[in-house]
């Protein structure tokens, strides 16, 4: 028997994982505090809509994509798996760390799958990555730094760093297999309060350290991930066109009589195949429900990108 997935909040996201999840035959309803909104959806997927009071207690829904604004998140989470029913929640997935604690007990007391938005963890040019990185390819990992930065979005809540850096950091963890033990933040508010620019720097028990800076209010976009290893060096560019998207540096930098020296070669790019992260995130979903398994981004991975996030603040006020 096919799942029977609803979607609350039908912005732009989960306009997205509307039309994914029809794509994927299991979706069942839409809802949204403008119920206009949802029933427009609704007639467009040939699927009900229903009203966000109502969607907790409909026992035809087996789980809920929950796309809303972050500050409602823990909340309608909690409802959700307090009602049986399985939650993937869209990045962040609350504004404070004691709010997406409870969220995810919640979801372990009742025995539901929890799963975190964070997409580019099911990007095909990062999977490939990590398993470069598992294999020894770039030898041991020393520095991962990442840039997201572009134009918009602009929230009222959400500064350019909760809003753009989760992603990243989602996949720095995956890299590095544990938080770290420091976060330093830097910010600048040049619109209002919140900030427009901000620089992350991370230190790892390991000795890795990282760097992450994401802008909302940059001229062009930019989408790379930079991993450097003893062996090679790696870059996942979301911006290049599949054939380029992941490139692998052999350079060399050793000693000669006292002085550095180095040699540098052209990049190889790494065959990847080609599909839709979001669409790979879902099925990822559908089988943790199917399988009672864990998901690859997990309410406590949730936790620790939070925990990053809160640490690397900086106020405006």
């Amino acid at each position: 028997m096919k799942l029977r997935i609803a979607v609350l909040g039908c912005g732009y996201w989960g306009s997205n994982h509307i039309r994914t999840l029809k794509s994927l035959g299991v979706l069942s309803a839409v809802s949204d505090a403008n119920q206009a909104r949802a029933e427009g959806f609704a007639s467009e997927q040939e699927c009900r809509a229903i009203k966000p009071q109502d969607l907790f207690t409909d026992d035809s829904i087996d789980a809920i994509v929950m796309a809303l604004p972050p500050q409602f998140h823990a909340e309608y989470a909690i409802k959700a798996v307090s009602s049986g029913k399985h939650v993937l929640v869209e990045k962040p997935i609350a504004l404070t760390v004691k709010d997406a604690e409870r969220a995810v007990k919640a979801a372990q007391a009742a025995g539901r799958v929890f799963m975190v938005g964070h997409v580019l963890r099911f990007h095909p040019a990062f999977e490939k990555l990590k398993e470069l990185i598992d294999e020894g390819e770039l030898g041991k990992v020393g520095y991962i730094h990442s840039h997201r930065l572009g134009l918009g979005k602009f929230h009222t809540e959400n500064d350019a760093l909760w809003d753009l850096a989760p992603h990243d950091l989602s996949m720095i963890l995956a890299i590095t297999g544990a938080p770290p033990m420091e976060v330093r933040g830097e910010g600048a508010a040049l619109l209002d309060r919140l900030s427009d620019f901000a620089h992350l720097h991370m230190r790892f028990a390991s000795g890795l350290r990282s760097h992450l800076f994401a802008s909302r209010l940059n001229p062009y976009r930019e989408r790379r991930l930079t991993v450097v290893g003893d062996k090679a060096m790696a870059v996942f560019d979301d911006v290049e066109p599949w054939g380029r998207k992941l490139a692998v540096y052999r350079h060399a930098v050793w000693q000669d009589s006292g002085q550095w020296a180095f040699t540098t070669n052209e990049p190889s790019y790494v065959e990847v195949e080609e599909g839709m992260p979001l669409t790979r995130e879902l099925e990822h979903f559908l089988h943790c429900i199917e399988n009672g398994t864990q998901p690859r981004t997990s309410g406590e991975e949730g936790i620790e990108v939070l925990r990053i996030l809160t640490a690397g603040t900086i106020s405006h006020a």
